[in-house]
């Protein structure tokens, strides 16, 4: 028994030792934790935060592109990320896995909708991996497709919602808006090109949170207090832009590339009498979507071109306010001789002896050469800036570049008059156009309306119309718009092919020689960039549309103005009618050509043989000159009207020798004198009946040629 309660003793102070020994360290533990406020290294308040606070985030939105009337180019949509649970220690009812149970079935229903090939797609779900992801083709997945494949019902397939950007309308005004995308590192959405990235820092959003304490169930604790940070949504930007004319434009520059397949084409509408921009776009463009991008420049404001023959439109202008131009007056067309150059009408030989106001309508190079000459380089070049050329407009675009007008020689001078060996950019003359269009006032172009803080309802930024100066009067501007008119519904203008029935339109054609990599002007029908600035109503223009074409491949019997007139017809007479402009409803009275009276097509480019072969098909008598194989130049020159049997000169380059000019008219002789740039003398009146110099004779520029007629050969 003694021995009984020894034992008994022994093991109760071993246990009160034991129990001792846990008390001090417990109390020595806690007495730490009490002093330090730390566990294992982390602060307790913390891991208390972790355990018993719930943190939420608030997501905020993007702003919004949208248009004049408030429709969305460019917003944030719900996007998905598709991931694959590869893990099988979550599946604890083998009858309803949570995991990717058979990767090969899953591989072979996936991977089509997902545009992967099924055997890239089992490669990546038989990687050593909890969870897997399937790259770019993964993410950004819509509504629809999340949809499409949850009906697959794919064991361990899941979707992590997010935000994406969206444009609806795909390839439209896409180098104007620009694009943005999610950076996978940060989450955010940053802008990448146009609109969307010079305006990133109203566009951006900052998202908020929503905190609060809970129990250890979840359960949001009573009497705790929520700490809300509300997000910060990025701003919305409403542009200028119409939806609806930018669909016609968009459209029409569709079926001229399907048609014609040209290097570029460039397109804007605008409102004279604001500035305002309702629509821009060029080809090649972009989905912003998918962003198959090849051209990041946008054209319109960032590609200084030769403007061609559009740059007439300036100089009558600056004549007329001048008071240089006397518009019944006439002068020698053909050509001009600058020193040692000689320029050219487009059809070389030009038109015998014409007024200016005609010289205008045939878009003669001449008529402006003289009317520059008259005004002087100092004078010339005043007007031009005035006009804004040579100067960035400071739309409201990224990436402006200016133009350059030289006209500081007497050469110089010469060229810019008609639009050659100067630079502008579209934007230049879209904003040049304004003082024509709106009498005399030129006005700055715009192309954003307004920025508004939808999180307090706030215009924080507006613009406004802005007259930039006035390079005209009222009375020059009407004036040069009703020439315009002419160029359209003359006879023998340009313009032709751009009438529109009911809407009096007034415009100037363009045709700009384009340099090669040699730095010579190209050759060849297709090698220029056509274009057209046209306003309507002409009296009073509501809608300004300029249109250009760079390098359309074209058929024999078509020519440059064909795409450029059906992209300018289609958006100006759809957005007239759109806009709800009357037609006219007394159209001056267009000059109308005798149907036995064809236009001239351009067979330049040609080969000779095929020329004249199209020629005599269409009833005309083609006369060859030279030892060359190709067409360089003719006369009459296309949209000229002319009489079946008439005779058509082809210059093919090379040795030219004289025709027999036989029986030929005073008139046909001068067209020949003209294109070989012959000196002519006629004695007595009528048909040719004895010429100087006889057939197979060569001859050269400055030549003299006598010919002796006589009536009724």
């Amino acid at each position: 028994m003694l021995k009984k309660n020894k034992n008994m003793n022994r093991g109760a102070a071993v246990l009160a030792t034991l129990f001792a020994a846990l008390f001090f360290i417990i109390a020595a533990r806690f007495l730490y934790i009490q002093l330090t406020g730390q566990v294992d290294g982390q602060v307790l308040a913390v891991r208390a935060a972790q355990k018993y606070e719930e943190k939420q985030t608030l997501e905020a939105s993007r702003g919004s592109i949208l248009d004049r009337n408030g429709k969305a180019i460019a917003e944030d949509t719900s996007a998905y990320k598709i991931v694959a649970v590869l893990d099988d220690e979550l599946t604890t009812n083998p009858k309803k896995p949570q995991h990717v149970a058979d990767k090969e079935e899953t591989a072979e229903k996936l991977a089509p909708l997902l545009g992967i090939e099924p055997s890239k797609m089992l490669e990546i779900l038989k990687k050593d991996a909890k969870q897997v992801e399937f790259g770019s083709e993964g993410r950004n997945l819509s509504q629809t497709k999340k949809l499409e494949i949850e009906k697959l019902k794919l064991p361990g397939i899941a979707f992590v919602k997010s935000q994406k950007r969206f444009y609806s309308n795909g390839v439209f005004a896409s180098h104007v808006i620009g694009y943005a995308q999610k950076n996978e590192d940060t989450g955010a959405i940053n802008g990448m090109l146009g609109l969307e990235k010079s305006l990133d820092s109203h566009l951006q959003e900052k998202d908020g949170a929503i905190q609060y304490e809970k129990d250890h169930y979840g359960w949001k604790l009573p009497g705790s207090e929520d700490k809300i940070t509300p997000p910060d949504n990025g701003k919305n930007v409403y542009l200028t832009l119409d939806q609806k004319i930018q669909a016609f434009m968009e459209d029409a520059m569709n079926e001229a590339v399907k048609e014609y397949n040209p290097k570029k084409v460039m397109a804007v509408a605008a409102d004279p009498k604001t500035g305002k921009i309702l629509a821009m776009s060029q080809r090649p463009s972009f989905n912003p979507n998918t962003r198959d991008i090849n051209n990041y420049t946008n054209d319109i404001v960032g590609y200084p071109i030769e403007p061609g023959s559009t740059m007439k439109m300036y100089t009558v202008a600056a004549a007329i306010e001048a008071g240089v131009y006397k518009g019944d007056s006439t002068y020698k067309s053909g050509s001009n001789k600058i020193g040692k150059y000689t320029i050219r009408d487009h059809n070389k030989t030009g038109w015998g002896e014409i007024t200016f106001n005609e010289g205008f309508e045939r878009s003669s190079n001449t008529a402006m050469i003289n009317l520059a000459m008259k005004l002087g380089p100092d004078a010339y070049s005043d007007y031009m800036k005035k006009f804004g050329f040579g100067t960035k407009t400071g739309i409201d675009l990224p990436g402006e570049e200016a133009g350059q007008i030289k006209s500081d020689s007497k050469i110089s001078l010469a060229t810019a008059s008609f639009g050659q060996g100067s630079t502008a950019t579209v934007i230049e003359q879209i904003q040049a156009a304004t003082a024509i269009a709106n009498d005399g006032k030129m006005m700055k172009p715009y192309i954003i309306d307004q920025i508004v803080d939808t999180d307090i309802n706030k215009v924080v930024s507006k613009n406004e119309p802005k007259q930039v100066s006035q390079p005209i009067s009222e009375k020059t501007a009407s004036q040069v718009r009703d020439l315009m008119g002419k160029v359209v519904t003359s006879k023998n203008g340009t313009g032709k092919p751009y009438a529109i029935e009911g809407y009096d339109v007034a415009g100037k054609t363009g045709t700009a020689q384009i340099p090669g990599e040699n730095g010579r002007y190209m050759t060849g029908k297709e090698n220029f960039i056509f274009s057209f600035m046209g306003m309507a109503p002409k009296d009073d223009p509501e809608l300004l549309v300029y249109v250009a074409v760079q390098q359309p491949e074209l058929e024999p019997t078509e020519t440059g103005s064909m795409p450029v007139s059906g992209i300018f017809k289609t958006i100006m007479q759809n957005s007239l009618q759109y806009l709800q402009i009357e037609p006219d409803e007394k159209q001056p009275e267009k000059e109308k050509t005798n149907a036995k009276d064809p236009v001239m097509e351009s067979v330049i480019g040609l080969n000779k043989k095929e020329a004249e072969s199209r020629l005599k098909n269409g009833g005309y008598q083609p006369i060859a000159l030279g030892t060359g194989t190709t067409v360089e130049a003719q006369s009459p020159s296309e949209t000229s009207v002319l009489a079946k049997g008439e005779k058509v000169f082809l210059q093919t380059g090379g040795r030219v020798k004289m025709p027999d000019i036989s029986g030929w008219s005073k008139r046909d002789i001068m067209k020949l004198a003209d294109l070989l740039q012959l000196r002519v003398s006629f004695t007595g009146e009528g048909f040719s009946a004895k010429q100087s110099l006889p057939k197979g004779t060569l001859v050269s520029e400055d030549t003299l040629l006598t010919v002796k007629l006589k009536p009724h050969f």
